[in-house]
């Protein structure tokens, strides 16, 4: 029983550290992480849940906190998560699987959701698959590029960083 408990613990300390630096970095590159051409440093993130499933609720969480307080409007906060949200689990889904495979679901969740957002959220005047593809590069850039960078440097020492947390 003890330890259960303290996997739930674990589980929820490793889901706010993600949730925080998430928060954290959105805001300090703020004027690259919003708009129909961003580059949200903050997505390298995503390829966390290879490594723990408690990177699922902590990126939801850090991209729902960073849409708030970085202005976003009522469908942004929403469909803007719910896209981290679902690249977050099917890169969890995909683990075991080729590592390059983990960062194309935060990519294709966000070239799918983002445009519809920004055009008809914010009434964005460009053509949706014109943003699919700005989204897309600025997903590419950070999710792709800059997530296997992430995923390189954590690779090396994911059994002393991340230890096992359940999702119970």
């Amino acid at each position: 029983m003890k330890e259960k408990k303290t996997f739930s613990v674990l589980f929820m300390a490793q889901a706010a550290m993600i949730a925080a630096i998430y928060v954290v970095v959105t805001l300090v590159f703020a004027p690259f992480s919003y708009g129909e051409v961003q580059v949200r440093l903050s997505e390298a993130l995503t390829i966390l849940p290879v490594f723990t499933p408690a990177a699922i609720p902590g990126l939801f969480i850090g991209c729902l906190i960073s849409n708030i307080l970085g202005g976003c409007i009522i469908p942004d906060i929403i469909f803007g998560s719910l896209a981290t949200l679902l690249g977050a689990v099917f890169t969890y889904m995909l683990r075991n699987r080729n590592k390059f495979l983990a960062p194309l679901p935060p990519i294709l969740s966000n070239i799918l959701i983002v445009p519809f957002v920004l055009r008809y959220g914010y009434q964005v005047p460009l053509p949706i698959p014109f943003m699919m593809l700005t989204v897309g590069i600025g997903e590419v850039i950070s999710c792709g590029v800059l997530g296997m960078i992430v995923y390189a440097a954590l690779n090396r020492y994911k059994h002393t960083i991340f230890r096992t947390a359940s999702l119970s």
